[in-house]
């Protein structure tokens, strides 16, 4: 199914952008985990809408209501449910643009792929909105990582052409936007707002590190590790790129420039430099993980589109209206840490269970 997740944690997302509700169900979570709501809390905060001036005008609550798989608030072995209700819903926002797909938008693909049946509003199913139920699912899988040692942070990398070199040893989640280098983060603001006054958009990157993941997480060929991580990563919408270690830097070295050599130390292994990115063969080596994700501008611009009628096939032109996020990127942060931690969470339950 299209919308679900994993093997041994299984995680499936219902819902649309202006439905009453979103939610998640997460089968798979061990019994006796005390979920600290508190924390789940200002993990679900780090990606909500209307905080901050570079997000979309939209707020909502975003709290979750469980429906079952807690009780007493620790994980009773029970499929664990969850819904965030939409309290800012505005599907009459969309009314008129029924038959006219937007450009960059799932709306054309979707009407063709659905029949015509498809919800138009805001997108949807492929609406960015369902990332706050990834969101429930990926801070519920964090804190049982972290139980188990393993930490999972993300910083924004990069917007536009601006990018944040500093490398992220520790979580930048209590700073308001997500970077290492605040100066680099002031530019990153500036361009967003440039992008913003001339009714456009801008995208950008992130980048994720997971430290304390055992060696031996994944498999070879079509289940390694990446492959896992990239399944749900490419969940995230707007996502047009996944790179893991060096990336393409590594495509232009030579081996003797790339290869990470082994050393011993005190009784384990470990490789002297990390250009891999703590995935070999599609298997853990016990170093650090590093994942970059690239996002593309948001869609939604004020700015004039060319598009064609579904209707009559007339070719049109399209200024969208309403509220939307000039940047996904520094919301899209806890998502990359949130898509990262239940691709482990599925690993880590697998190789439990050999």
């Amino acid at each position: 199914m299209s919308s679900s997740y994993g093997r041994n944690l299984t995680v499936t997302i219902f819902g649309q952008s202006h439905s009453p509700a979103v939610g998640v169900t997460v089968d798979g979570l061990p019994a006796g985990l005390a979920v600290d709501t508190a924390a789940l809390a200002r993990f679900l905060a780090r990606r909500a809408p209307g905080r901050n001036e570079w997000s979309t005008p939209r707020r909502e609550a975003d709290e979750p209501e469980f429906l079952s798989g807690l009780v007493d608030g620790v994980t009773c072995g029970a499929p664990v449910t969850a819904i965030l209700r939409s309290a800012a819903a505005r599907p009459q926002d969309y009314a008129a643009l029924r038959n006219i797909p937007r450009p960059g938008h799932a709306d054309y693909t979707a009407h063709v792929k659905f029949g015509g049946f498809e919800d138009p509003t805001g997108g949807g199913h492929f609406s960015g909105r369902l990332t706050a139920p990834l969101c429930v699912a990926g801070g519920l899988c964090l804190q049982l990582l972290r139980r188990e040692g393993i930490e999972v942070f993300a910083h924004v990398a990069s917007v536009g052409e601006v990018e944040d070199v500093m490398p992220i040893e520790a979580p930048v989640d209590g700073k308001p936007f997500p970077v290492v280098s605040d100066a680099r983060g002031e530019e990153m603001k500036a361009l967003i707002r440039a992008a913003r006054a001339e009714g456009d958009s801008v995208g950008g990157s992130v980048e994720c590190v997971v430290t304390g993941a055992p060696a031996g997480l994944g498999d070879p060929i079509f289940d390694g590790m990446e492959n896992r991580l990239a399944a749900a990563l490419f969940g995230i919408p707007a996502v047009k790129a996944v790179e893991f270690g060096d990336g393409l830097a590594a495509s232009r070295r030579r081996g003797s420039e790339n290869n990470d050599a082994f050393a011993a130390e005190n009784g384990k292994v470990e490789t002297k430099t990390n250009h891999c990115g703590g995935i070999l063969g599609g298997i853990t080596d016990g170093m650090p993980l590093r994942v970059r994700v690239y996002f593309k501008p948001t869609p939604s611009i004020s700015r004039a589109q060319t598009t064609a009628r579904l209707d009559t096939g007339e070719q049109t032109e399209l200024r969208v209206a309403g509220r939307h996020d000039p940047c996904i990127v520094p919301r899209a942060v806890p998502c990359v840490e949130a898509a990262c931690a239940i691709a482990l969470c599925d690993a880590l339950l697998e190789s439990r269970r050999y």
